[in-house]
């Protein structure tokens, strides 16, 4: 936008908040405001790590892991997820994209290419760990590259049911420039990729309603309920612990 003539960087940026100001289209909700409130106590996280430090066993089957991180979030938030990975004897890899501001077809297409470069350089298939946003566009990326992708897991990601359930919706909108039930790729969005699926949510979720990010039956292979916050997916021991448990699972 930035090489765009005054007036059409204008008109454009009256186009997105217009897109955050439209009504929904429905009856749903994200989850209510207590929770969302919650959710800006994640800096107390590493404090509360100190107090129970994170116990890691050796991996029992190593992987090599893409972690793509949520909306409007930069790839450092999955920083200390990446270390306890390493630590585990896994090799964590991110996306290379920088802040995710949407899953446009730009964004989808290099995200993409650095899946095929890491198969590449690896030999093997992947596992996709994706928070939030990215776990959606995670399955995307095994739906069109299955023989790539050993098994997706997904913390806390908005993939079913209406795509306004969750409290970010109109950012979302705003940011990425398009509606989310107007994706700029040709998909189904619940739509079960042809690998093993792995579904993490929690009910204390202040952003994405859980039943969004837990899915229904057919839509994933399997469901792991937490008890963390939406930005806890990446920061909390619990959701470590799950993450490496799935990750050694036969």
């Amino acid at each position: 936008m930035a090489t765009l003539p005054f007036y059409e960087t204008r008109q454009e940026w009256g186009r997105r908040l217009a897109l955050a100001a439209e009504p929904r289209t429905d009856d749903v909700r994200g989850p209510k405001a207590l929770l969302l409130a919650r959710e800006f106590l994640w800096p107390l996280e590493p404090i509360k790590r100190r107090l129970s430090p994170l116990e890691i066993s050796p991996a029992e089957n190593p992987k090599n892991i893409m972690l793509l991180p949520g909306f409007g979030a930069h790839p450092v938030r999955m920083r200390w997820m990446a270390k306890q990975l390493e630590k585990a004897g896994h090799t964590a890899k991110k996306w290379g994209l920088g802040y995710n501001l949407g899953a446009t077809a730009d964004r989808f297409e290099k995200v993409e290419k650095r899946l095929l470069a890491l198969y590449q350089s690896k030999g093997t298939p992947l596992v996709l760990v994706g928070w939030s946003l990215g776990g959606v566009m995670a399955r995307e990326l095994a739906k069109k590259h299955p023989d790539k992708v050993e098994k997706v897991v997904t913390m806390g990601s908005p993939f079913s049911g209406s795509p306004r359930a969750n409290n970010g919706w109109r950012a979302y909108q705003a940011i990425a420039g398009h509606r989310v039930d107007e994706p700029e790729i040709d998909t189904v969005i619940s739509e079960k990729p042809p690998v093993e699926t792995v579904a993490m949510w929690s009910p204390r979720d202040g952003i994405v309603a859980p039943k969004s990010a837990c899915g229904r039956p057919g839509e994933r292979d399997r469901a792991v309920a937490l008890r963390c916050s939406h930005m806890g997916f990446v920061l909390t021991n619990e959701a470590m612990y799950a993450l490496l448990s799935e990750l050694d699972r036969a």
